[in-house]
């Protein structure tokens, strides 16, 4: 989950190669409870979300090189996990339903969120290179992905097209260090609400209202925020009515007060 220039932050890109370089010659940790294999088949031209995934962009004939093959389902509860840093490195994962976070574990033992996932978006990418995956990946509700297995990617096309992908999220990447690391506290929070309402209105959703499928201490986690810090900008923007909250629940009352937030230094 992990976006754009405008959206969320994590740690500098040095010290979170760090983090998963050592990650990845530690054990994986055994997951608590395992995920559910659907043996269903799934195939991309019946899926709702193929714009938003892998298939996206690609023209006939490529797109029938995706539409061919057949995904197993795998059905993840939440709380458990998809894959933990450490484990072998065999699948990617597709979204297809739910909510997912990314996290490495920092030398003190405290977890590093690193990102927030959604439908329509691939997981496991950290994995190809040292062909063992560097972060654990949990699930935020009751999720379902698509699992394609990395050998079934060889075409030459599909191998552009992962290419693709693969630099749509080191263009996220850098935007998550710009803006750790030149925007204030609630510049923080207001472009992550903003960002959350964009990828929400992709996925065919109303752009003003939605639910926080994590918690406020995981957005800390993101956004290089305290969970005070976090609590006491959501009261802050309740109370000048850019939004409404509800527990989970947000609505955005005021998108232009928002990205005046973001703006403030800049006028």
């Amino acid at each position: 989950m992990t976006m754009t220039a405008a959206t969320l932050a994590a740690p500098d890109g040095a010290t979170l190669a760090r983090r998963r370089l050592s990650l990845v010659s530690q054990p994986g940790a055994s997951a608590s409870r395992k995920a559910d294999f659907a043996r269903v088949g799934t195939r991309c031209s019946t899926c709702n979300l193929r714009e938003l995934c892998l298939p996206c962009g690609l023209k006939a004939p490529d797109a029938d090189l995706v539409d061919d093959m057949v995904y197993a389902r795998k059905r993840v509860k939440r709380g458990d996990t998809l894959f933990r840093a450490g484990h072998t490195f065999d699948s990617l994962y597709a979204v297809r339903t739910g909510f997912f976070k990314s996290s490495v574990v920092l030398e003190d033992g405290r977890d590093q969120v690193t990102g927030f996932h959604m439908a329509g978006e691939i997981l496991g990418m950290d994995g190809i290179a040292a062909e063992a995956h560097t972060a654990d990946v949990i699930a935020l509700e009751d999720s379902e992905v698509c699992v394609i297995p990395y050998t079934r990617l060889a075409d030459p096309a599909l191998q552009r097209q992962l290419h693709k992908v693969m630099s749509r999220e080191l263009v996220r990447d850098q935007g998550v260090m710009m803006l750790l690391g030149s925007m204030r506290a609630e510049e923080r929070l207001a472009a992550f609400l903003l960002n959350l309402s964009q990828r929400f209105v992709a996925r065919g959703f109303a752009h003003d209202e939605f639910h926080l499928r994590m918690t406020r201490e995981e957005i800390g986690s993101y956004l290089g925020l305290t969970l005070e810090t976090v609590s006491r900008l959501f009261s802050r923007f309740q109370a000048d009515d850019l939004i409404a909250v509800q527990h989970k629940h947000i609505r955005i009352r005021d998108v232009a007060g928002l990205r005046s937030v973001m703006n403030r230094d800049k006028e």
